[in-house]
């Protein structure tokens, strides 16, 4: 991220979870000959239940050739307790009864000696959830040994159908093929925050050291690259050489080949550099052009014999301060990407035909950036290059700011018109796009700055349409996904809609919850379903199917809850969420709803400076969804004046734990002094409540009247 989005994250405590772990060494894969000798054959299977909950689960599955290399695998288990598979990934799986088979996807057709092809998949359950007991692989029964397969075996070494279509991740695309490549490299991740810390090491922002093993656990998560974000200045020397220090490249390499051995196709930059001292190019060019030109010579050099999945992107979100415009700025970016293209290509070895990213200013889906960057394209005529932008969302959307709130259509539109500008101008012509991050502003401070069911929406449609595109996605984390050492995500039901939208779409609803009132009749509720191209199936509560026609009704799109089920799923009505249902749809991930009893929130007056003030609150089940200050004359207070919605967590910030609202003091540096500002605070239950503060000097008082 850039300088602004790239300040000091820290990894923020996680709520422990639930994970079901069993892990079934399992046997036998099974390679036939092509000749009258016999082959060596047998595999590893390992198969983890990586989470759990009720009436699903996610499945890890792993099978290790120990024998002779293959080419095209089938693999099959029974589910003795009648577990399904609802949708997979890496690897093609279809059931017929109790029988699964899962077929390779292609690209992890092949596996070598010693080699491993991973897949995963998310399935249901009611009742128990057993390992299976056994598998076969190509038509032959896991043993746990190493056997010899006679030519008569009935297993094939044929390819799938599908593995003349993708590359294998082993074995890269020869150069030209970078649509090839690209298609290979999706999805990605960002090993954000920790390379490219911009103090005395990679612990500087308070992530741990990366470990070989963080890099095992994401590519068991399905991606198939990762983007190792480095900052350079700090470790460099002086004019006229400007040095880069021997430990670091040292280091940087050593994470570089982790990752390789890995499988993973691997993006390194020159990432903070660009705000840190690149951006002055406009007062300094030659200095800066000079210090740009000596790092990637090194570099080049560093890793001249490294891998072709080895990628190199010349700078991270490259901007330029002082400069007379966005004339000066493009040709500015031009200059220093076709040094980068010179320097690397002439280094020869991998280099001379390695795949190069280039981004736009500012790494903008703008159509200016675009036509820019289409120029330098257009002039370097290389088959070899592949564009980059960065997509953060809607901006009032990705922060919750002016009322931003919910993924609507402006929130789609400007995806779609990001994605069709880049796919329009590259991806048409055979340049493929990597969208070298993508995720959430409102991430930077946590996760909760955007109410959960909306953010699921937004990530699924966002896989979905990047998909219709043609466009490789690599997801930015700077530790608040993905935990360094835990090895688990901090988000499970995120990172699952992410996961899903890899591969096809999921159901969703207007909404993740139903509020039912503490008191009084309980009344029937609908919620409006978006299909996405899939079918409605059922609605279960844990593993229990609720009666279609009594429990709910489905007319078009409109799921009613009747107001009998509503009564009896609130019991006691207790505040807060009752009871989690499951809308299940034929393809994706289930939908959750909750259902929660409610009471209007109540506030309470209080005193306390600027600095520091936060009013009491009881939440009563509700949850706040965004704030609204305005003056006694209906001007609107508070920071961005041009809307009265404030921004979420950077002027309020809830917390229903310790039952306070507070008020940042970023909020009351720009309210006017002895002014009274009405806060109205929107709850997602669709209630307001009114409050009043009044700043004095340092000192804020606050009213409830």
């Amino acid at each position: 991220m850039a300088g602004s989005l790239g300040a000091r994250h820290t990894l923020r405590a996680r709520l422990a979870l639930a994970i079901g772990a069993v892990v079934a060494m399992l046997a036998g894969l099974v390679a036939a000959v092509t000749t009258s000798a016999y082959a060596a054959a047998g595999c590893q299977v390992t198969y983890r239940v990586a989470s759990q909950w009720p009436g699903g689960f996610t499945g890890d599955v792993a099978v290790k050739n120990l024998g002779e290399p293959i080419n095209g695998w089938t693999l099959r288990w029974a589910f003795d307790a009648g577990q399904t598979v609802t949708q997979a990934w890496n690897a093609t799986v279809t059931a017929s009864g109790a029988q699964v088979t899962a077929r390779d996807a292609g690209y992890n057709g092949a596996i070598a000696t010693n080699g491993t092809a991973s897949f995963g998949f998310n399935g249901s359950w009611t009742g128990s959830n057993p390992v299976p007991s056994s598998f076969t692989l190509n038509g032959t029964a896991c043993t746990g040994s190493v056997t010899s397969a006679s030519p008569s075996s009935s297993a094939s070494t044929s390819p799938s159908p599908s593995t003349s279509t993708s590359p294998s991740p082993s074995t890269p695309p020869q150069p030209g093929d970078a649509m090839a490549a690209v298609a290979a490299m999706q999805p990605g991740w960002n090993l954000g925050n920790s390379l490219d810390a911009t103090g005395a090491d990679e612990t500087s922002w308070g992530n741990p050291r990366v470990t070989a093993a963080l890099l095992d656990n994401i590519r068991a998560q399905g991606f198939n690259s990762v983007r190792i974000p480095v900052t350079w200045g700090q470790h460099m020397g002086g004019a006229p050489s400007y040095t880069v220090d021997a430990a670091w490249l040292a280091r940087v390499k050593e994470v570089v080949d982790w990752a390789l051995a890995d499988g993973f196709y691997v993006m390194i930059n020159v990432h903070h550099d660009s705000w840190q001292w690149i951006n002055t190019m406009p007062g300094d060019r030659t200095n800066i052009q000079n210090k740009y030109n000596a790092l990637w010579t090194q570099l080049a050099a560093a890793f001249r014999g490294s891998s072709p999945k080895l990628v190199f992107e010349s700078v991270n979100e490259p901007q330029f301060t002082g400069s007379s415009g966005d004339a000066q700025n493009a040709e500015l970016l031009a200059a220093l990407n076709k040094e980068f293209h010179r320097i690397v290509r002439a280094s020869g070895g991998t280099n001379a035909t390695r795949l190069l990213v280039l981004p736009t200013l500012h790494t903008s889906a703008d159509q200016a950036r675009i036509d820019e960057l289409t120029t330098t394209f257009n002039q370097l005529n290389d088959r070899n290059l592949i564009a980059t932008v960065h997509f953060y969302g809607y901006w009032p959307f990705s922060v919750n700011v002016a009322g931003g709130t919910r993924f609507d259509s402006a929130v789609e539109q400007d995806l779609v018109g990001q994605f069709d500008r880049v796919a329009n101008a590259f991806v048409a012509r055979g340049i493929p796009v990597i969208i070298g991050e993508y995720g959430l502003l409102g991430f930077d401070r946590h996760t909760g700055t955007i109410e959960q069911g909306e953010k699921l929406k937004f990530f699924e449609y966002l896989g979905h349409y990047a998909r219709t595109k043609k466009l490789t996605t690599m997801l930015w984390d700077n530790g608040q996904h993905f935990g360094r050492t835990s090895f688990a995500w901090s988000d499970p039901e995120l990172f699952g809609q992410i996961r899903s939208s890899w591969t096809t779409r999921s159901g969703t609803a207007s909404a993740d919850f139903v509020y039912v009132p503490k008191a009084g009749s309980v009344a029937a509720q609908t919620l409006t379903l978006n299909l996405n191209g899939t079918t409605f199936q059922s609605l279960r509560q844990g593993g229990t199917d609720l009666v279609r026609g009594t429990d709910y009704t489905v007319s078009g799109n409109q799921l009613t809850l009747t107001a009998a089920a509503l009564t009896r799923l609130v019991g006691s009505r207790s505040y807060g969420v009752n009871t989690t249902l499951q809308a299940r749809f034929s393809a994706g991930v289930p939908w959750r709803i909750n259902i929660i009893t409610f009471d209007p929130p109540v506030l309470a007056g209080a005193t306390g400076t600027t600095a520091a003030f936060s009013l009491p609150a009881q939440f009563r089940g509700d949850q706040l969804a965004t704030m609204e200050a305005k003056y006694a004359d209906g001007s609107n207070a508070g920071p961005q004046n041009w809307t009265p919605f404030k921004e979420f967590d950077v002027t309020f910030a809830p917390d229903a734990t310790a039952n306070t609202i507070t008020l940042r003091p970023a909020f009351f540096a720009e309210v006017n002094d002895n002014a009274r500002v009405t806060l109205t605070f929107h709850f997602w239950s669709g209630t307001k409540v009114t409050y009043y503060v009044t700043k004095s000097g340092s000192t804020v008082t606050g009213t409830t009247a």
